[in-house]
């Protein structure tokens, strides 16, 4: 019998509503498709029923890749590796769908090294993926609110976030303490272009570093007091960090960039 790992953050998802949900999301058929973390295999088997071109997962637990390898045999490509350490952008020849029940220890993690990576062409064309809800609410949250924060602005930059439902806890094993939420996200076509997405993550790392407290701060840290970024981008140093909308930021960016070019 295959048990869950806490040092891995597994927790094996075994509804059957919600896992028609999941599968539903998007349309597969004759798609590639990528599953981060299958687990026991459950969604992997509804993936297959809808016909994919070619399934891929990554499994880190060695236990849980030998036994996909035996439920599924050559029906699935297996990559027995730690998804942090890999680069899909090398990975498939064309854009990928993606469903993942992601381990909540390294669920930002792994999202914000894809969104890191896109610097150029987009490798996929949807992600279908699993958060702890708290979590969750933080990445769709808006400006002006308490949940709004770097994690909101980082995956807005370049994409589209839309919540499909909420999940309790019964709907797994083992049964985790809290709600999760599966998100779908993809591209934006419109977007403000960064050079450099460690940009953004830097720029949000220091405003947000105490967003209680207000803005001059943190501006003159990285602009020095800049009187035309403040006037181009029409800037009130006496607001707090969650008061500026995504697109300030981004352009904020911006600026920063061009000071440094």
């Amino acid at each position: 019998m295959i048990k869950a790992k806490k040092s891995l953050g597994q927790n094996f998802l075994i509804d059957k509503n919600i896992l028609e949900k999941i599968i539903n999301t998007a349309n597969i058929e004759n798609k590639i498709v990528l599953e981060i973390g299958p687990g026991t295999g459950n969604l992997t088997s509804y993936i297959l029923k809808k016909k994919p071109k070619q399934l891929f997962v990554i499994e880190k637990d060695n236990k849980l890749a030998a036994n996909l390898e035996n439920i599924f045999n050559n029906k699935i490509t297996i990559i027995n590796h730690d998804v942090l350490k890999i680069d899909e952008t090398t990975l498939f020849k064309e854009k990928v769908t993606v469903f993942g029940n992601l381990p909540y220890n390294i669920s930002t993690e792994i999202l914000c090294k894809w969104i890191n990576n896109l610097k150029n062409n987009i490798w996929f064309e949807c992600l279908v993926l699993m958060f702890q809800k708290e979590v969750a609410e933080r990445i769709i949250a808006d400006f002006n609110t308490s949940n709004y924060g770097r994690l909101s602005i980082i995956c807005n930059w370049r994409l589209n976030i839309k919540k499909i439902c909420d999940i309790k806890p019964g709907s797994f094993s083992p049964k985790p303490k809290i709600d999760s939420s599966l998100l779908y996200f993809y591209p934006k076509t419109n977007f403000v272009r960064i050079n450099n997405p460690n940009n953004l993550e830097k720029i949000t790392r220091v405003f947000f570093n105490q967003r209680r407290k207000m803005l001059k701060k943190p501006f003159n840290q990285l602009f020095n007091g800049n009187q035309k970024v403040i006037d181009k981008l029409n800037i009130d140093l006496q607001l707090r960090p969650h008061n500026l909308s995504f697109d300030t930021y981004y352009k904020l960016v911006r600026e920063y960039e061009k000071l440094r070019s």
